[in-house]
């Protein structure tokens, strides 16, 4: 079936479609849900190769269970949000338990484009933001990239981290203090001036 044909379809009917021998949809489902799961991954890790790692463990992982998956208990969206979540938070612990390498012994990062004030303003915020985030505990983190970054109402965060909308919202407000108290200094240096 051509892929434009299966656009319209929920992805519970494209994982069905995919269940039942139907590899166009799993195409269809790919790049409807790829970038979703590897933002996610990479907000919560900070790692573009290991973000990579989990989107892929995370969607393959959803292959496996699509021949059972039942229908109107979740949606494909929320359970991959949860397993990319998980997955994540499964690496962020074991990094903190084999850190070894020096911040210093670190590579540089190398950028194919010449750099402009803007773009490395940009970045500097980013990466502040970032590092802001990495500095979270996990599941305040978790709660306000998916608010904040990713844009999901807080009922849905409330399924994906299995908790209730309650502790979502404290999860959100106490990620979102700290935030502002690691960054609340650094608005001149990240160009940010009193009219912005």
């Amino acid at each position: 079936m051509p892929r434009d044909t299966l656009a319209p379809l929920s992805d519970e009917a494209l994982l069905a479609r995919y269940a039942a021998g139907d590899p166009a949809a799993a195409r269809a489902l790919t790049l409807r849900l790829a970038p979703r799961a590897l933002a996610h991954a990479f907000r919560m890790l900070s790692d573009r190769a290991e973000a990579e790692d989990v989107a892929q463990e995370a969607l393959l992982r959803l292959w496996r269970i699509a021949p059972d998956w039942r229908q109107g208990e979740a949606q494909v969206s929320t359970w991959l949000y949860r397993v990319v979540g998980n997955l994540a938070t499964d690496r962020l612990r074991a990094r903190k338990r084999r850190r070894t390498e020096a911040l210093d012994d670190a590579p540089e990062p190398q950028s194919a484009a010449p750099p402009v004030l803007a773009d490395l303003i940009e970045a500097d915020r980013m990466a502040a933001l970032q590092a802001a985030l990495a500095a979270l505990p996990d599941r305040q983190r978790q709660a306000v990239v998916l608010r904040h970054i990713e844009g999901l109402a807080n009922p849905a965060i409330a399924s994906i981290m299995e908790v209730g909308v309650e502790a979502v919202e404290s999860l959100i407000a106490r990620g979102k203090r700290a935030l502002a108290a690691s960054l609340a200094g650094r608005r001149e240096e990240l160009g940010y001036d009193d009219a912005e």
